[in-house]
């Protein structure tokens, strides 16, 4: 059985058991999340939303938080000396999927 749920404007396939990293939520370590289920598939039996399933729940826990790898972005303009370097760390939120109930 797996699902597709969205969570910070993304959409994943999850099934249980499952670890993501999803955009970082506002939730302690160890805290149950719900998350909005688009599509289910058990045994090939598939039910899709509109846009979500009714009475669909995947179940998650928060189990740690974090910084992504660091991207470097680089702007210039040719022949005027113009240079400017950033980085971004982007934050993140593991989750393990514990259950999904259809």
């Amino acid at each position: 059985m797996f699902a597709i749920v969205q969570t910070g404007g993304k959409q994943y396939k999850v099934a249980e058991g499952d670890v993501i990293s999803v955009e970082k939520l506002d939730n302690a370590i160890g805290d149950k999340v719900s998350l909005q289920v688009l599509l289910v598939s058990d045994n090939g039996k598939v039910v899709a939303g509109n846009p979500s399933v009714k009475d669909a729940v995947c179940e998650a826990e928060v189990v740690s938080h974090g910084k992504g790898d660091k991207i470097v972005v680089f702007k210039y303009k040719p022949k005027k000396n113009e240079r400017k370097k950033q980085g971004h760390r982007q934050p993140f939120t593991q989750l393990k999927i514990l259950s999904i109930k259809k």
